[in-house]
C-alpha cells in the first residue's frame, strides 16, 4: 500500500469537524456522506491479513493461560513480529506495510476480540507508542528507529502519565535539560502504568523543558524519543491487574537520562499537541477492538443461550434475553459505524476528528463493558467460573474506560471543545452590546441569526427516505443542543467551564447524534446497494439504535437546563464532609 501522501492530522484548529458544527445546529454533511469503505484491493489485502492471522492464533495464543501465566509466550510475541504486524501502519518506505486507518482498526479489531491483552501489546506499539515519529518524525529519525520498530526488533511504548498527572499533562514533573552547548538534554522523572514497558525498546515520553520568556524562565511541555536501554533507565516491578494481565505495565524511572538533541520529537513547548494528535488516533483503535470484543462476548451467550433449556425450552426464546441480544446487536451495529466513519475521515485528510474518535471510544469501551456483563449474566452460574471466558472477558474489557483519557476526561474533551466557537461568538456579541450605537449592525445580524436558528432548524440532504423519520430525530436533536448550549453560554459565562455536570449531558448528547449519523449514513449506503429487502437487518438495526439513541439524547439535552445539580453537590458534600456514603439507616440511629 502506498503512503507517500502526509500522515493526517485531526489538527482542530485548521480543519472542520463535524461534531463541533453540532454545538453550532449545523449538519456538515458531506464530512460524514457517503460512508466510507475499503476499497476492493484494501478488501483483498484485508482478508489475507486476517485469515493468516487467524490460523496462526488459533495455533499459538492460549488467552487463558496468557491470563493465568500472567505473560505472553515467546512464541506470541515473535508470531507478531512474523505475521508483519508490528509494522501495520508503518509506512513502506521504513519497512511496514502502510496500511490505511481503515484496515489498521480492522486489524486491531481482530486482535482484541483474540485477546485483549494482546491487543494492548499491539495497540501501544503502534496506536501510541511509536505514532509519535510517524506522525512528527524527522526524515532522519524515522530512517533511524522505524524500521526497527516494523520488524518488531524494537517495541514502542509511550510515556505520559505520572504519580501527580494523568489527562493533565501540564501538572507533569518531569524535566528534560538542555546541556550547555544544546547538543542534548537530561532527562529526569517517574511514568505509571506505561504499557509495553517490560518489552520496550524505544519509548515516546514527554518532559518539561526550562525556556526564557520575557525574560522569566517557564517550563513547556516537549515530546522526546528515547532508548529504552539507556543509562539512566529503569523499571519497576509488573503491576498485578484486575484484567489484561499478559500485557506488562510498569513504573518506569528516568534518573539523568541523556537524550541526543536529535532524538527530541518537534519543536520545544510543542509536546501537549503531539500528545493529543497521538492519542486522537489511538482512540479509535480502541473503538474498534471494544465493538469487536462485543461481537465475540455476544457470541459466545448466543451460542450458549440457543442450547441452554429451561422451562422445556432453550433459554433464548425468552423475551428478556432476546431483548438483551437485540440491542447489544443495534448496539454493536452503531459503534461499527462511528469507527469505520471516523477512520474514513482520518484517511481522507482535512477532517478534524478528534471529538469523533473520543466519541467512538466513549461510546465502544462502554458497550464492550455492558456486554461483557450481559453476556456472563445470560450464560448464568457458569459465566462465574474460571473455566469459561465470561469473566476474563469482563476483567479485560473494563480497563478500555480508563485507557488514553478516562471517558469523563473525553466528555469534557467534547464538550469544552463543542462550546469554543457558539462561546466565542457569544463574547464577540457581548463585546458589540457595550457600545450599541457603534456596533448596531453585529447585534442585528446576532438577534435576527438567533430568531432563525430557534425556529428553522438543518436538514440532512443524503438519508434514504426509508430512513426520513430516524433523520428527523438526529435533526432535531441537533437543532435542540445548539439553542440549549447558547442558552447554557448566555447564563453560565466562563463558569460553564466548572459545570462538568452540564458539560457531560451535552458531550452525551453529542456522541449519540454522532453514532445516530454514522448509522444514518452507513444504513443509506446498504440500501443503496442491496435495496430496502436486502438492507433489512440494517434497517432494523438503524430504528432502534436512533430511537434509543435520540431519547437519551433528548433527555440529556433537557437536563440542561431543568436539572437537580444543587441537590447532587449537596449529597456528594455531605458524603466528603461526613466520610460515609448517606444518612444513618434507622437501625443504626
Amino acid at each position: 500500500m502506498s503512503t507517500s501522501k502526509a500522515p493526517h492530522l485531526a489538527d482542530p484548529d485548521k480543519n472542520p469537524s463535524f461534531t463541533r458544527g453540532v454545538f453550532q445546529g449545523e449538519i456538515l454533511e458531506d464530512l460524514v456522506f457517503p460512508f466510507p469503505e475499503p476499497s476492493a484491493e484494501e478488501k483483498e489485502t484485508l482478508a489475507q491479513i486476517l485469515d493468516s492471522f487467524r490460523g496462526w492464533a488459533a495455533e499459538t495464543v492460549d488467552s487463558a493461560k496468557m491470563d493465568h501465566d500472567g505473560k505472553f509466550t515467546p512464541e506470541v510475541r515473535q508470531g507478531m513480529a512474523e505475521l508483519g504486524l508490528m509494522g501495520l501502519n508503518i509506512p513502506e518506505e521504513y519497512g511496514g506495510f502502510g496500511a490505511s486507518t481503515m484496515v489498521f482498526s480492522r486489524v486491531f479489531g481482530e486482535i482484541g476480540a483474540t485477546d485483549a491483552a494482546l491487543a494492548v501489546y499491539f495497540g501501544a506499539h503502534q496506536s501510541i507508542g511509536i505514532k509519535g515519529i510517524i506522525l512528527f518524525g524527522t526524515e532522519d529519525q524515522k530512517q533511524r528507529w522505524l524500521p526497527r520498530c516494523a520488524s518488531g526488533e524494537l517495541i514502542g511504548a509511550f510515556c505520559l502519565t505520572e504519580p501527580g498527572s494523568g489527562s493533565d499533562a501540564q501538572a507533569m514533573l518531569s524535566t528534560a535539560v538542555p546541556s550547555a552547548d544544546g547538543k542534548s538534554y537530561t532527562l529526569n522523572g517517574t511514568k505509571i502504568w506505561i504499557s509495553n514497558a517490560g518489552y520496550a525498546g524505544v519509548m515516546t515520553v514527554f518532559a518539561k523543558v526550562p525556556v526564557v520568556v520575557d525574560g522569566k524562565e517557564k517550563q513547556r511541555v516537549t515530546a522526546f524519543i528515547v532508548d529504552a536501554k539507556a543509562p539512566g533507565v529503569s523499571l519497576g516491578k509488573i503491576e498485578e491487574k484486575m484484567g489484561i494481565k499478559a500485557s506488562d505495565t510498569r513504573t518506569v524511572t528516568f534518573e539523568n537520562v541523556t537524550v541526543p538533541a536529535e532524538d527530541r520529537l518537534g519543536d520545544v513547548g510543542s509536546g501537549f499537541k503531539i500528545a493529543l494528535e497521538i492519542l486522537n488516533s489511538g482512540r479509535l483503535g480502541l473503538a474498534a477492538g471494544s465493538s469487536r470484543g462485543t461481537r465475540e462476548m455476544l457470541k459466545m451467550a448466543i451460542e450458549y443461550v440457543k442450547q441452554r433449556e429451561q422451562f422445556g425450552r432453550p433459554i433464548g426464546n425468552f423475551e428478556m434475553i432476546q431483548r438483551k441480544v437485540a440491542i447489544a446487536a443495534a448496539d454493536c451495529y452503531a459503534a461499527d459505524a462511528g469507527w469505520m466513519l471516523c477512520a474514513g475521515m482520518v484517511d481522507r485528510g482535512g477532517v478534524d476528528f478528534s471529538l469523533e474518535t473520543a466519541a467512538c471510544k466513549v461510546y465502544a469501551s462502554e458497550l464492550a463493558w455492558r456486554s461483557a456483563s450481559d453476556a456472563m449474566q445470560m450464560a448464568g452460574g457458569i459465566g462465574y467460573s474460571k473455566e469459561y471466558r465470561y469473566e476474563q472477558a469482563v476483567r479485560d474489557s473494563r480497563i478500555n474506560m480508563i485507557f488514553e483519557g478516562t471517558n469523563e476526561i473525553l466528555r469534557a474533551l467534547i464538550a469544552l471543545m463543542g462550546l469554543q466557537q457558539p462561546g466565542e461568538e457569544l463574547k464577540q456579541v457581548g463585546k458589540a452590546f457595550k457600545n450599541p450605537l457603534k456596533n448596531i449592525g453585529a447585534i442585528s445580524s446576532y438577534v435576527t441569526g438567533r430568531a432563525k436558528r430557534t425556529i428553522t432548524k438543518n436538514k440532512f440532504t443524503k438519508v434514504h427516505e426509508a430512513l426520513a423519520d430516524e433523520a428527523d430525530l438526529v435533526e432535531t436533536a441537533i437543532h435542540d443542543l445548539a439553542l440549549a448550549v447558547e442558552k447554557a453560554l448566555i447564563e453560565h459565562g466562563k463558569d460553564i467551564i466548572e459545570r462538568q455536570m452540564l458539560q457531560e449531558r451535552m458531550a452525551n448528547a453529542a456522541i449519540d447524534i454522532y453514532l445516530g449519523t454514522a448509522v444514518l449514513s452507513r444504513a443509506t449506503t446498504a440500501i443503496k446497494k442491496h435495496g430496502e429487502a436486502g438492507a433489512k437487518d440494517d434497517l432494523d438495526a438503524a430504528k432502534i439504535f436512533i430511537a434509543m439513541a435520540m431519547r437519551r439524547a433528548r433527555r440529556a439535552i433537557r437536563a440542561i437546563e431543568k436539572n437537580q445539580d444543587d441537590r447532587l453537590r449537596a449529597l456528594a458534600k455531605r458524603a466528603y464532609d461526613t466520610g460515609d456514603l448517606t444518612v444513618p439507616t434507622p437501625t443504626d440511629t
